[in-house]
């Protein structure tokens, strides 16, 4: 989750954002994670960061023999524009 969070970071620092209204993940069929496992995990992690509060889109995958199936893959930041 430090590894998502530090990338979801990179995004808002490079846009200049103040920041994060949303990210968009998905979970690979291997991941062993839930879409609510998730968002539980990934609201407390950003606690105090650009990202508190961002709502989290969670897409599961079903394909076992995706490349990225044993992971949870950052696909999308939206972040607040600067004011």
């Amino acid at each position: 989750m430090r590894a998502l969070l530090r990338d979801v970071e990179a995004v808002a620092a490079a846009e200049g954002a103040p920041r994060v209204a949303a990210i968009a993940v998905r979970i690979g069929a291997l991941a062993e994670m839930s879409p609510a496992h998730f968002r539980e995990h990934f609201d407390e992690a950003a606690r105090g960061t650009l990202a508190e509060g961002a709502r989290c889109d969670v897409e599961l995958s079903a394909a076992f023999d995706d490349p990225g199936a044993q992971h949870v893959t950052l696909v999308s930041v939206e972040v607040e524009e600067p004011a």
